[in-house]
C-alpha cells in the first residue's frame, strides 16, 4: 500500500492487525488522532476497514486496534446479531466507502452467546427486545452444539463464523465485492484479558485482483 493506491484487503488486514499487536504490547501509537487529522478528515472519509462488532463496554474498535480518526467505520450491536440496519450499514460501508476490508468481531463472555445458552438450558428467554437479540444468537449456538463443539470458546468462535456467513448470504451487494476480489471479510475473536484479537474465519482475504491502471 502506498499513498497513491488504496490499501488490498490484505494490506488493511495486516494494519489492523499491526495495531492490535502494539495494542496488546502496551506501546500503541494512537495514529491519525491529533488536530491535522482531523482536519484532513472533515471533508470526506475513506475508512481502510468496516468493522462490525458487538457493543460490549470493553470492546472500543479505535482502542484495541490502536487506530485513529476516519480509519474504520464501526456498526455495533449486542452480540454482533445482523438486521437490515447493520447490513446497510455494511454496504454503505463497502460500495459508497470502498473500504476493502469487513470484520466481524466477538469476544469472550459475550452476554448475548452467554444468554443465548441460559436460554436453550432452561427454556426460559428475556423480555423486550432482549428476547430478539437472544434468538438471533441461538442458531449458532445450536449449530455449534450438533457439531459437538461444546466449549464457550468453540461456540463463539460457530457465531462469528456464522455471522461472517450470514453477511456473505443476505448482501448480494458484499458478496459480489467478495467474489471480485475488492473486499474480504474476516472473523475475530477478542480475548478481553490479554487483548488479542484472533482470525478464526476468513473469506476472500488473498484472492484480491490488482486495480486496473
Amino acid at each position: 500500500m502506498t499513498d497513491n493506491m488504496p490499501p488490498t484487503p490484505r494490506d488493511a488486514f495486516d494494519l489492523l492487525m499491526a495495531g492490535n499487536e502494539r495494542f496488546v504490547a502496551g506501546i500503541p501509537e494512537h495514529p491519525n488522532q491529533d488536530a491535522t487529522r482531523r482536519t484532513e478528515t472533515a471533508p470526506s472519509q475513506q475508512p481502510f476497514a468496516v468493522l462490525f462488532g458487538c457493543s460490549d463496554s470493553r470492546l472500543a474498535a479505535e482502542i484495541i486496534f490502536d487506530r485513529g480518526l476516519g480509519d474504520l467505520f464501526v456498526v455495533r450491536t449486542a452480540g454482533h446479531v445482523t438486521g437490515t440496519e447493520v447490513l446497510g450499514s455494511i454496504e454503505f460501508g463497502v460500495s459508497v466507502l470502498n473500504a476493502p476490508l469487513v470484520v466481524v468481531l466477538g469476544h469472550d463472555s459475550c452476554g448475548a452467546v452467554a444468554a443465548a445458552c441460559s436460554a436453550l438450558e432452561s427454556g426460559q428467554t428475556p423480555g423486550g427486545f432482549v428476547r430478539d437479540v437472544v434468538e438471533r444468537v441461538t442458531p449458532s449456538v445450536l449449530a455449534a452444539r450438533a457439531a459437538g463443539r461444546e466449549s464457550a470458546e468453540e461456540i463463539l468462535a460457530e457465531h462469528i463464523e456464522h455471522t461472517v456467513d450470514l453477511l456473505l448470504e443476505r448482501s448480494r451487494v458484499l458478496a459480489d465485492a467478495v467474489a471480485a476480489g475488492r473486499t474480504a471479510v474476516v472473523g475475530l475473536s477478542y480475548r478481553l484479558a490479554d487483548g488479542s484479537a484472533q482470525l478464526v474465519a476468513t473469506r476472500g482475504l488473498d484472492s484480491a485482483v490488482p486495480t486496473a491502471s
